[in-house]
C-alpha cells in the first residue's frame, strides 16, 4: 500500500504461494464461509493491518464442532503492533514519508517501465542489527516467506554473523521521494579455519509485484560483488537452494565468469581445468562446483552443436560428469560381490538395469542441456 485508495486497488494484491505453514498439510482452515484473511502492508516501512472476513461460522454452541482460530495462527507469525482497522493504517501511511532504507547503499540501477513510461530507480542495501528500527522491520519483513518459501524458518537475528541485503524502489508522492520495499537476501558468514569465512545464502525472495523484472539477478550479482572484495571470504555457497536460485545463480555467475582469460573459447574447448576453479575463486569467490557448471554452460555456447565432432566431444564430457553416480553403484556392486550370498547378490543387480541407466543419463543431458540454453538466451538479452 502506497496510497489510501490502494486498500481498494485488486492491482496491488497478490495471494499467497504456500500456506502449509500455518494451516497445516492440507492448507485449510475449517468452520467458515466466504472466508477472507487480509493483510495489508505499507509499502516502505511494512507496517502492518490484520482484518479477518467472513460470511458464516460454525458456531460450538449449536453445530457441536468449532471453528479453527485463524487469528491466533496469524497471529503466531506476524509480530505485535498491527493495526485492525483501517483509518489507523491510513494516519501511519501518512508518516511514511519519514521511512528511509537502512544500512549501507551498495548499489543502484534503473529498469524502464513500459506502464509507467519511465525509468524506475532501484537501491540495494546492506544493513544489519544496530541499524535503528531495523530488527522491528526485518520482524514485519521476515512473515512473507511463510507465504512465499515452502521451508521458511525465521532466523536467530541475534546472531551477528548474519548479513542482510534490502532492494528498494524509489517513487513520488506529491513531490516527496518515498521508497517501497521489493525484496531481500539473508547471508549467513560460516567461519573455515583458520582464517576465512564462507558467506552462505539462506533466504532470498523479491516480493511477487517486483518478479519477473531482474531484480533478484541484480540482488545475487551485488551480494556477490560485495564479498568479492573481501580478501577474508573463500567462496560464496546456498542453503539448499531451489530450482529457481539455480537458475538465477547459473545466470549470475556466467555474467560474472564469461570475460576471464580461463574461460576464453581456445580454453574451454580444452576441458575443465584447474586454472577455471582457481581464477573463478581467486577473482570470484566461485567455488569448484559452481564453477563447473558455468564451464558446462559457456563451452555450450562455444561449441556448434550442429558439428558432429564438436557435438559428440561436448556430450561424451558432460556426460563423463554426470556418470558419476553410476560409477559409484558399480563399486559398490564390487562390494556386494564379494559380501552378498547370490540370492542377495541376484535382488541388487535387479535394481541396477545398465539400459535404464543409460536412458537416465541421455534425459539428463538433455535437461541440462535445455537449462544451459535458457540461461545464454537470458545472457544474450542482458
Amino acid at each position: 500500500v502506497r496510497f489510501p485508495e490502494d486498500l481498494e486497488d485488486d492491482n496491488t494484491t497478490f495471494n499467497p504461494e504456500y500456506s502449509h505453514q500455518v494451516f497445516g498439510d492440507d492448507e485449510v482452515a475449517f468452520g467458515y464461509k466466504g472466508l477472507k484473511i487480509l493483510l495489508y502492508y505499507i509499502a516502505g516501512n511494512l507496517s502492518t493491518l490484520f482484518r479477518i472476513e467472513y460470511t458464516a461460522k460454525v458456531n460450538e454452541n449449536f453445530d457441536c464442532v468449532e471453528a479453527d482460530d485463524v487469528e491466533s495462527k496469524i497471529r503466531e507469525i506476524i509480530p505485535p503492533g498491527f493495526c485492525t482497522n483501517t483509518d489507523d493504517f491510513v494516519s501511519l501511511l501518512e508518516k511514511e514519508v519519514n521511512f528511509k532504507p537502512f544500512g549501507m547503499l551498495l548499489h543502484a540501477y534503473s529498469v524502464h517501465n513500459e506502464e509507467a513510461g519511465q525509468d524506475i530507480t532501484y537501491q540495494i542495501y546492506k544493513a544489519d542489527m544496530t541499524c535503528p528500527g531495523f530488527r522491528e522491520y526485518h520482524e514485519r519483513l521476515q512473515t512473507f516467506l511463510m507465504w512465499f518459501i515452502e521451508t521458511a524458518s525465521f532466523i536467530d537475528v541475534d546472531d551477528e554473523r548474519w548479513n542482510y541485503f534490502l532492494v528498494f524502489e524509489k517513487y513520488n508522492k506529491d513531490g516527496a521521494t518515498l521508497f517501497a520495499t521489493v525484496g531481500y537476501m539473508t547471508v549467513y558468514n560460516y567461519y573455515v579455519y583458520p582464517d576465512k569465512t564462507r558467506p552462505r545464502v539462506s533466504q532470498m525472495l523479491i516480493l511477487p509485484p517486483f518478479q519477473g523484472e531482474g531484480h533478484g539477478a541484480r540482488l545475487l550479482e551485488t551480494v556477490h560483488r560485495y564479498y568479492m572484495s573481501s580478501p577474508t571470504v573463500l567462496d560464496i555457497t546456498a542453503e539448499d537452494p531451489s530450482e529457481n536460485y539455480v537458475k538465477l545463480r547459473d545466470f549470475v555467475l556466467v555474467k560474472l565468469c564469461q570475460d576471464l582469460l580461463c574461460f576464453s573459447p581456445g580454453k574451454l574447448k580444452q576441458g575443465f581445468s584447474q586454472e577455471m576453479v582457481m581464477e573463478a575463486q581467486q577473482k570470484l569467490k566461485i567455488n569448484k562446483q559452481h564453477t563447473r557448471r558455468v564451464y558446462e554452460i559457456l563451452r555450450l555456447r562455444a561449441t556448434d552443436m550442429g558439428d558432429a565432432e564438436q557435438s559428440r566431444s561436448y556430450r561424451l564430457d558432460i556426460k563423463r560428469r554426470l556418470i558419476g553416480p553410476y560409477k559409484k553403484k558399480q563399486r559398490e556392486l564390487a562390494k556386494m560381490r564379494r559380501c552378498l550370498r547370490p540370492e542377495e547378490l541376484t535382488n541388487q543387480l535387479n535394481q541396477i538395469d545398465l539400459n535404464m541407466q543409460h536412458e537416465q543419463l541421455e534425459e539428463s543431458f538433455q535437461q541440462l542441456v535445455s537449462d544451459y540454453r535458457r540461461v545464454l538466451e537470458r545472457l544474450a538479452q542482458a
